[in-house]
């Protein structure tokens, strides 16, 4: 356990003794001594790590129980939106900065303790990003935990078949390698994907994949200026690369189709040679897929980088417990655990991958790239959601539009038609630059 938790951690069993001694009272009155505080999580393979991170407070905190309550993603989202609101809420909130911007606004997570805050504020635990992404106006609400960030994940026999000795290096690789890699039925229509692409499910991913591929063409949805106000100014030469490498993809190429099976599941079933995506997929495999033949690689340009932390709500005896469950979170052995059994990124700094990098090089990918990989974070704004919501909307129709593909023109209207109506949104809030 890192030094800086323990007088925090004393100071807290000593408080949760207090607390545990009022409870026995209370006990002899008839009321139930134990205490337990609830886990919401987004992300149903986090819950083994919640429960170890639970197991491992046993011996300091004897009584302390832990329900962890991990649900899908979408659905974790609805009902924080009820239970914060109604008071209702877990004490241990798992959530990604962009999404909690709105209730750090409206002041529905605890601020973070002095111990607690100094800790996140200090550049041996994390760096200036995610402290700033655990803090609102300068204050620290929450204790940072772990990060989506995305590489290639690609079929190694597949790609020997096809002759492909290195993954893609530009995006232009990316287009040819699809049409190398994909295998077709005599009629010629596409049985395994070339490359998987995000072409349909939930809304904000959409967005957000084609962020990403637009990214390596040098340009993003929204960018922020000086006076820390947001624009979308992507229908450029940049935009239109982005969106017309999907458009030939499916409707020129065929490389992949709208009704292909898609993602992590169908590159574990080899139904698509390659895909972008998270870590968390390696621990996926690993438990799915153990005989799959791949590798990973890092992207182009960079990658998304989403910050997931742990926040507080509720008062008294529950909150300290609370925050003493997302201190053990954060602590180095735990972390590891995270990594190596569910494969999501630590945020915390001076983690010593190298153990489970020689027994998991695919993780090489997301922990050590090149020193101008660049990044780029969701905006910490209340219209978020909508935005990627509005601008997956948008692009699901390009996508399923054939004449789309060879129009540059058309493919410009479209990127106006989503340029414009982002900036009508962010000028809504109040946070759009002229």
């Amino acid at each position: 356990m890192n030094s800086v938790f323990e007088p925090s951690r004393g100071a807290r069993l000593k408080t949760l003794r207090v607390a545990l001694l009022g409870g026995a009272a209370l006990a002899m009155a008839g009321a139930a001594s134990a205490q337990e505080i609830r886990v919401w999580s987004g992300y149903p393979e986090l819950a083994p790590f919640y429960e170890h991170v639970a197991e491992g407070m046993k011996a300091e905190y004897p009584d302390l129980s832990v329900r962890v309550e991990a649900i899908a993603l979408r659905e974790h989202e609805k009902r924080l939106a009820l239970g914060l609101t109604s008071g209702e809420a877990a004490e241990v909130i798992e959530l990604g900065t962009s999404t909690a911007t709105r209730y750090l606004e409206n002041e529905l997570f605890n601020v973070a303790p002095d111990d607690v805050a100094a800790f996140v504020q200090d550049p041996a635990n994390f760096n200036d990003f995610f402290r700033d992404s655990a803090s609102y106006e300068g204050t620290v609400y929450g204790l940072p935990l772990f990060r989506g960030q995305s590489a290639l994940y690609y079929n190694t026999e597949m790609f020997e078949a096809a002759g492909l000795t290195e993954p893609p290096a530009d995006m232009a690789d990316y287009t040819s390698y699809a049409e190398q890699l994909t295998q077709r039925d005599a009629a010629g229509a596409p049985t395994v994907s070339g490359w998987s692409l995000r072409l349909s499910g939930g809304g904000q991913g959409i967005a957000e994949k084609f962020w990403i591929n637009m990214f390596q063409y040098g340009e993003n949805l929204v960018e922020q200026n000086e006076a820390g106000l947001w624009r979308a100014d992507f229908a450029n030469e940049q935009g239109r690369a982005a969106l017309k490498q999907y458009l030939e993809n499916v409707h020129t190429l065929k490389t992949v189709t709208v009704e292909m099976p898609a993602d992590a599941e169908a590159f574990e079933r080899e139904q698509t040679a390659m895909f972008i995506r998270e870590s968390w997929v390696i621990g996926d495999i690993a438990a799915k897929a153990p005989d799959l033949s791949y590798a990973t690689a890092t992207l182009p340009r960079g990658s998304i980088v989403a910050p997931v932390s742990l926040w507080i709500s509720g008062e008294g005896e529950k909150a300290d417990a609370a925050w003493a469950f997302a201190q053990a979170a954060n602590d180095p052995e735990n972390l590891l655990w995270l990594l190596d059994n569910v494969g999501w990124l630590p945020n915390r700094s001076g983690l010593d991958y190298s153990a489970i990098l020689e027994a998991k090089p695919a993780l090489a990918a997301f922990v050590d790239y090149p020193d101008t990989y660049e990044f780029f974070s969701l905006p910490n704004i209340g219209p978020v959601e909508e935005i990627l919501t509005r601008t997956a909307a948008r692009l699901t129709e390009a996508f399923a539009n054939p004449a789309l593909a060879a129009d540059d023109a058309a493919i410009d209207a479209v990127l106006v038609g989503m340029q414009d109506e982002i900036n009508g949104l962010l000028q809504r809030e109040g946070l759009l630059a002229e």
